[in-house]
């Protein structure tokens, strides 16, 4: 017996219809990224004793690359301070505007050991302080004025809730162009960063190996 025309589209609508419905229930997940930033640009203007201003260098986990967004933007840096698309502007000058959702903490172990952002308390920017915590052996950094060299402090890493509520955690490896393995404070080009980091890329999950 043949079937129909109305018979055979309503059979395929049906098909579709499962095939959706299984999609909906076991989501594909994307595979998460591991990789290493380099030289991103830091500059500011004064120090020394002076104001210190300008933009802050955006950079955004998901494309992994300094952004001009207004909005799609997770970490900024400037100079040694780091700030979060979370919470509010902190005051200092040219600083971008907070209109997502990111926060940042400082955990102390290894870069392999820090496996998942579940549990994890995040701070965000607010009037007067940054989440990542400015200032020498406060955050992510220690600075020997004897030699004027920016290290970072080994065994602390970075987890940080992206703008959009997504998780990545950083390792700071260099603050000095081209990473050089032993850095010369006087001669060496200073406020590049380059650092390792895992992005989950998926909605809801905070794995971070």
């Amino acid at each position: 017996m043949k079937m129909t025309s109305k018979v055979l589209i309503l059979l395929f609508l049906a098909i579709a219809f499962i095939s959706c419905n299984d999609d909906d229930n076991d989501p594909i997940l994307v595979a998460v990224e591991s990789e290493t930033a380099n030289d991103i640009p830091a500059p500011q203007t004064g120090g020394q004793g002076q104001p210190v201003g300008g933009n802050f260098t955006k950079f955004s986990f998901a494309t992994g690359a300094v952004t001009t967004s207004d909005t799609d933007w997770d970490i900024a840096f400037r100079g040694t301070t780091i700030a979060v698309n979370g919470g509010t502007v902190t005051g200092t000058d040219d600083e971008p505007e907070r209109n997502g959702n990111a926060g940042a903490f400082v955990a102390s172990g290894t870069f392999e050991s820090i496996k998942d952002a579940a549990g994890i308390t995040f701070t965000q920017d607010t009037d007067g302080s940054f989440a990542i915590p400015t200032g020498s052996d406060n955050g992510w950094y220690n600075y020997n004025p004897q030699v004027n060299i920016v290290t970072a402090i080994p065994g602390k890493i970075l987890v940080i809730k992206t703008h959009d509520g997504k998780y990545a955690k950083m390792e700071v490896l260099s603050y000095y162009k081209g990473a050089p393995a032993q850095p010369d404070g006087f001669v060496d080009e200073s406020r590049f960063y380059t650092f390792n980091y895992v992005y989950n890329p998926n909605d809801g999950q905070t794995v971070l190996e």
